[in-house]
């Protein structure tokens, strides 16, 4: 009356998109009626493992690969029911069937590494994209409010000069901010 396990074996298999995989199990399961667990099957451990691995095969084979990967417990649920609608008449109550390990080949492991590292990467760039892009809108602001504000311009010079701190390698020369549109004239004069 105690709930038992047993191993299901590891077997290799295809999944829906022609990945192999190889995967283990375990069964969880209790004889709920001796005798009819005794009389009705010769080995019902044996007949029991049988039935969960054909399940096994046939749930995973009609699954793709990153379903198999990401639903285990959705897997194992569906094995359960299956195994239990075929063992319902032998005096067994099956718990639960869980998955153990999923192994994919070491190449797919290695493609599968870089796919990860790409999507990191471009998702990195996105972010990094709409980062430069809230800073460019930012800085235009800025700039239209620092163009209405006549001290504005002078205040954030101040700041920048500052900010360059008072080591002797800088050399820092100061126009007036009036000048500026002296120079542009100049420029577009200029033949």
């Amino acid at each position: 009356m105690r709930l038992r396990t047993i191993d299901i074996p590891k077997q290799q298999m295809m999944t829906e998109d022609n990945v192999p995989v190889s995967v283990n199990g375990v069964i969880y399961f209790k004889v709920e009626e001796a005798v009819t667990a005794f009389t009705k099957v010769q080995d019902y451990e044996y007949a029991i493992t049988n039935y969960a691995e054909t399940a096994l095969r046939d749930v995973i084979g009609g699954m793709p690969l990153d379903s198999v990967l990401a639903k285990r417990d959705q897997i194992g649920d569906k094995i359960s029911e299956i195994v239990r609608k075929e063992t319902s008449g032998w005096g067994l109550h099956v718990e639960h069937i869980k998955l153990q390990d999923v192994e994919v080949p070491d190449d797919l492991k290695r493609l599968m590494s870089r796919q990860a590292a790409a999507e990191r990467e471009k998702r990195a760039t996105i972010i990094k994209a709409e980062g430069d892009a809230m800073a460019a809108e930012n800085l235009a602001k800025a700039a239209k409010v620092m163009a209405t504000q006549p001290g504005a311009l002078q205040l954030r010079t101040l700041q920048t000069i500052d900010g360059l701190g008072p080591t002797p390698s800088n050399t820092v020369i100061i126009l007036p901010t009036d000048i500026v549109p002296i120079i542009q004239e100049f420029i577009k004069k200029k033949p």
